[in-house]
């Protein structure tokens, strides 16, 4: 049976952040199966080790041990760093020159998980998508003890260092860390401290929490403005469930849209060459901060083979998604690259930012181009349904009025690079595609006030949830 074969009858999806299912459907065979076809693009390779890391969700130990047998029965030994965050077993991994798995759902719902693989020099590759996908991989029982290896705490460690070397002491600086069931909140509290900061612990919880960057809850955005009011933060901190991607309030306890972050993040490294989605706020070449910006598909392999074309020569290369996570491409001066989503370094380059300028977070905000952005999702929208709405207002972009009764500005431009993205006469951007790894319809809207943007996301959402199209 081929992997593409095993997809179809299982009911997981594979492609930019590995194996994704409910966990009912991550049987040990199966996990064993994606883990077998992932090595297999290494044959005759000169690596002996395959780190092997997890998040907190419970299914997380289970699968790892699947994954344990399957390393095992390749003939490779098992190099496991325990509970930590994805970019820490992915700077390991590159670092030590072998390959990684992280077992992990990232943001997504709490009766889920997944599985990310990482070559020996980053994320896997497209290329490499289709050589798992058409393995030959003989499925049968195997006899998984659930036991784990002896934990090799080095990886935490080296992650650890690599912040602590590079970033200013933040001494003074009173923070919250939402901690919620994030793997990366211990490893995050140890560099926060050893940059000197007073670190507060908020929201700690042994039941899992599916926090999406791209779409903050109400109750999150009411936990920062009363956790922020109650302590005098001069910030809140706080990742997804595998810790690639940030949440960062200014001092006011209100939630950063991630592609500011990332803007504010670029900016602070002195970055020269940028790659970001074309789901990013305008702001981005609005500020006039970078000599050139590329924008590419959604997906974090999109925009590292848009890094990887450009030439270093010609200045410092990075990338970064909206939903905040930072993808580091070139070694700058005392910080090597990270190919990959990582939530500690956007967070801190903004607050050594601000801390050096001497100024709240808020005000790094107003030194930007005035653009807003908002987005949101339906949850359990098929993805065909998704696509057949998009291709209907592709075909009749009149249809679009439907979803924005009170619009009217003209449609100056239609972006079909991922989903449909349309640009009105007014400045305003509307945005629609169906997600990469959940059966979710994303919306994402830019717009002149943060309250419009944020209107023209619900709107629209709530008319395709009321079957206007």
């Amino acid at each position: 049976m081929t992997i593409q074969e095993l997809i179809k009858t299982s009911g997981t999806n594979f492609g930019t952040s590995g194996v994704r299912g409910l966990e009912t459907l991550l049987t040990d065979e199966l996990c064993s199966a994606y883990t077998e076809a992932f090595l297999a693009i290494f044959e005759n390779s000169a690596f002996k080790r395959v780190a092997l890391g997890m998040d907190l969700r419970p299914s997380s130990p289970r699968i790892a041990a699947a994954c344990v047998e399957a390393i095992l029965k390749c003939g490779f030994e098992v190099d496991f760093c325990g509970k930590l965050p994805t970019p820490a077993l992915a700077f390991y991994a590159q670092e030590e020159k072998i390959p990684a798995i992280m077992v992990t759902g990232s943001h997504i719902p709490f009766d889920r998980n997944g599985i990310k693989f990482y070559r020996p020099d980053g994320e896997i590759t497209k290329a490499d998508e289709l050589a798992i996908i058409n393995s030959q991989i003989a499925i049968s029982p195997i006899n998984s003890t659930n036991s784990l290896p002896e934990i090799n705490s080095n990886a935490i460690q080296n992650y650890v260092e690599r912040y602590t070397h590079f970033f200013p002491k933040l001494t003074d600086l009173k923070l919250g860390l939402y901690e919620h069931s994030s793997v990366a909140r211990d490893v995050f509290k140890e560099i926060l401290e050893q940059l000197g900061a007073t670190v507060v612990s908020l929201g700690r919880t042994d039941i899992f929490v599916p926090i999406d960057t791209e779409a903050v809850s109400p109750e999150d955005v009411e936990r920062g403005l009363k956790w922020s009011k109650e302590h005098s933060f001069d910030a809140i901190i706080s990742t997804d469930g595998d810790g690639d991607r940030p949440l960062i309030s200014d001092e006011k306890g209100v939630w950063l849209r991630g592609d500011i972050v990332g803007l504010l993040c670029a900016d602070y490294l002195k970055i020269s060459q940028l790659v970001v989605p074309v789901s990013c706020n305008t702001a981005i070449e609005k500020s006039e901060k970078f000599k050139t910006i590329s924008r590419t598909k959604i997906g974090s392999p999109f925009v590292i083979e848009a890094m990887q074309a450009l030439k270093t020569e010609n200045g410092a290369i990075a990338g970064f998604e909206a939903n905040g996570g930072f993808l580091l491409q070139s070694d700058i001066p005392n910080l090597k690259s990270l190919p990959t989503r990582d939530a500690v370094l956007p967070a801190l380059a903004i607050l050594a930012s601000a801390y050096n300028k001497k100024i709240p977070i808020s005000q790094l905000l107003n030194e930007l181009p005035k653009r807003f952005t908002a987005s949101d999702r339906l949850q359990n929208f098929p993805i065909e349904q998704s696509k057949n709405l998009i291709e209907s207002l592709i075909q009749n972009p009149a249809l679009f009025n439907s979803l924005i009764p009170e619009n009217h500005s003209e449609i100056v431009h239609q972006d079909t690079t991922d989903g449909l993205r349309l640009t009105l006469s007014n400045g305003e951007i509307v945005h629609l595609r169906p997600s990469g790894n959940a059966p979710e319809l994303r919306c994402y809207a830019e717009a002149e006030t943060q309250i419009r943007a944020s209107e023209l996301v619900k709107t629209c959402l709530s008319a395709i949830q009321s079957n206007v199209i």
